[in-house]
């Protein structure tokens, strides 16, 4: 588990429990197999990016929302890059960063990128 928020300057941060590292290919298979009981989001993130550290904020800001009714799954892009590929091809979705995916059933039901990513439009999808 990682917190992926601790260095933002606010008190709101999402708890470290919350987040759960993707770094293999059957972290991926294990979190479409979990959807079919947990609406299960991935948030694919380029560290280096402005545009992601937006979202990312946005997500923290209007983590009440969304908070409890998915479990969170965190890719760092760019120190897991082939992992990113694999989700696209895994989960037949465009390769984008920053990048929402939720899952629920085993299918993707909904793909957001960039500065579309918002934790309401993530609960309203939930």
């Amino acid at each position: 588990m990682i917190n992926i928020f601790n260095k933002r300057k606010t008190s709101q941060t999402i708890p470290m429990d919350k987040w759960k590292s993707i770094t293999r290919e059957q972290d991926v298979r294990d979190i479409v197999t979990r959807s079919n009981e947990t609406a299960q989001i991935i948030f694919k993130d380029s560290v280096t990016c402005g545009i992601s550290a937006f979202a990312k904020s946005r997500i923290v800001d209007g983590y009440d929302e969304i908070d409890g009714k998915a479990d969170f799954n965190y890719l760092d892009l760019l120190a897991y890059r082939p992992i990113s590929n694999f989700i696209a091809e895994h989960l037949h979705v465009n390769h984008q960063s920053p990048q929402i995916i939720i899952l629920k059933n085993g299918e993707v039901v909904h793909s957001v990128t960039h500065h579309a990513i918002t934790a309401k439009g993530i609960a309203e999808k939930l």
